[in-house]
Parts: structure tokens; sequence; C-alpha cells
């Protein structure tokens, strides 16, 4: 996987996997719940250790903030946007903080939340990877690089939403355009192997 800390290049290996209209809005529908439902799972499944600061802050009653691995999970991710984009991350750091907000408060007041979570995860894959099949044409990037797959979604989408209200149209044209190159360099190296396999079975 190209660049790690290069947003153009991390951009365009995420976007080559998603060209097609349908899957993107797919996408953009998915990739919040699958983030969210995460948080609520990680809060309800996961222990946490004994040197994680007892720090609880209650933002009425559907926001409530923890320091667990919900909460980590989420400043990773800022974290590393920060490093890909800051002005982008800045803007994204308010729609975090309520997925975490919100995944905290219903993890520990709802009380069916670990179906409830588990149903949304399962669902939203589901519906990601019917995206890919039926209309993108191309496995999903985590068959590629899981991880990078996985963390990257969640900005790849916020800055797509952002482009769509005219933000920093110079970077969305760049962008755009090393998403040209990656899908025409795929769509050239899928031709080039179906026609070696013609030739063989000729």
């Amino acid at each position: 996987m190209p660049g790690v800390t290069d947003l153009k290049a991390q951009m365009a290996f995420y976007g080559a996997y998603h060209s097609n209209a349908t899957n993107v809005t797919i996408h953009r529908i998915c990739v919040p719940f699958i983030q969210w439902s995460a948080q609520v799972l990680l809060t309800l499944l996961a222990t946490n250790p004994s040197w994680f600061p007892a720090f609880h802050y209650q933002l009425g009653p559907y926001i409530q903030f923890e320091f667990n691995w919900a909460a980590v999970q989420a400043i990773i991710y800022v974290l590393y946007f920060t490093v890909l984009h800051p002005t982008g991350a800045l803007f994204y750091l308010p729609q975090q903080a309520l997925s975490v907000g919100t995944a905290i408060a219903f993890a520990h007041r709802a009380p069916n939340a670990l179906v409830i979570a588990s149903v949304v995860q399962t669902c939203t894959w589901i519906a990601q990877f019917i995206g890919h099949g039926k209309f993108e044409g191309r496995a999903p990037a985590l068959l590629d690089n899981i991880v990078g797959a996985l963390v990257l979604a969640p900005f790849f989408v916020h800055l797509e939403n952002l482009f769509d209200l005219g933000w920093n149209p110079k970077l969305h044209k760049e962008v755009q355009n090393a998403i040209g190159v990656e899908v025409t360099r795929f769509r050239r190296a899928e031709g080039d192997k179906k026609r070696a396999e013609a030739t063989r079975k000729q």
C-alpha cells in the first residue's frame, strides 16, 4: 500500500475500489454505521486495562465520554487523519466525537445494545460487499490491505462529502485524477490477465 502518510496516494488507493456511484453511496451510508457499531461493541466487549485513566463525562442522556477502547480507536483515527490532512481532520473531529460519544452512551443505556450493534455491523458489511460485487465489479480494498482500508474508510467518506460541498476543489481534482490513473491501471491489468487466459486456452 503506497505512502501511509500521503493523502493523495491513500485516497487514490481507496478510491480505485470505489469508482462506481452506487457503490460510493452505499459506502457513504454504511461506513459511519460500521464505525459506530464497532465502537458500541468495543465498549461492551473489550476489557479496559487497569492503567486506563478513570475518565467519565456525561453530556446529556445520549452522549457519554469515557476512556475505553472505543475512545482509543477514535483518538488513533483522528491522529492519523491529522497526519494525512490537518484541516480535513479538524472538520472530522466533531463527527468522530459524536460517533464515539453516542456509541458509548448507547452501549451503557440500551438493553439490547449488543444485539443491535451486531445486527448493524453485519447488515452494513453485507451491503458493502453487495456494492462491490454487483455495482463496482471489484473486490473490496480490505481484501488487499485490511488495516489500511478499515482505517481510511471513514476519512475517505468524510472528504468525499466535503468535496461535494465545494471544499478544496484543487485537492478534489488532484484526488480524482489520481483515482482515475489507478482505475485505468487496474482495468488494463485485468484486460491483460483475461487476454493471457484466453491465449492459454487456445
